[in-house]
């Protein structure tokens, strides 16, 4: 059964700095893409960054988060990592973490068939 267990989400001043860890288990880690996603209330999931395991490729749509934020995969580990660095209020939002069979493609929601449960993030002004 392909689990995939998101957490590390907090409270955290503007400016701040969080890591989400996205543990994953169930499935041949190194054949997956991964990636982070985002959820404001009454908006629209959105694709934040995603990692093929392959090949450590990585992926992004979201321009806001450039320069900010970094994903990662420990592959020892089944594990991949979210860092959010210089965050602002407006990152403020519940983070999924999510996987597929395969290499990233365009970081889209609609791409990803294994979803875990949310983090929340909360970035105050």
């Amino acid at each position: 059964e392909v689990q995939l267990q998101a957490s590390g989400g907090g409270l955290v001043q503007a400016g701040g700095s969080l890591r989400l860890s996205c543990a994953a288990s169930g499935f041949s880690f190194d054949d997956y893409a991964i990636g982070w996603f985002r959820q404001v209330p009454g908006k629209e999931r959105e694709g934040v960054l995603c990692i093929s395991n392959s090949d450590g490729s990585t992926y992004s749509e979201d321009y806001s988060v450039k320069g900010r934020f970094i994903i990662s995969s420990d592959n020892a580990k089944n594990t991949v990592y979210l860092q959010m660095n210089s965050l602002k209020p407006e990152d403020t939002a519940i983070y999924y973490c999510a996987a597929h069979i395969g290499t990233v493609v365009k970081c889209r929601p609609g791409e990803y068939d294994y979803w875990g449960q949310g983090t929340l993030v909360t970035v105050s002004s």
